[in-house]
């Protein structure tokens, strides 16, 4: 099975699909969701999002400025404020 990931800035969503991991830059350090992870909020810090869309490839990239990112049943939710790349 697939983690759901969804990318949103204020004026879209920039990508909703499936990953195998995303890494997520959050204040308290960067950490990794995959499918199954425990309901989880936290606010993140500017810089990169990781998205492996399988094991062992290599992640594309994004950078974030800011926001929340958001765990929960429906898979990973990151709302930022400005995505690059």
């Amino acid at each position: 099975m697939a983690l759901h990931f969804e990318l949103v800035t204020p004026e879209r969503l920039e990508r909703s699909g499936e990953a195998h991991m995303v890494v997520v830059p959050g204040v308290e350090g960067d950490f990794g969701v995959m499918e199954g992870h425990a309901p989880f909020m936290t606010t993140l810090k500017n810089g990169q999002l990781e998205i492996h869309t399988s094991a062992g490839g290599e992640p594309e990239r994004v950078t974030v400025s800011g926001g929340f990112a958001e765990v929960g049943a429906n898979g990973l939710t990151v709302l930022t404020e400005k995505v690059e790349g």
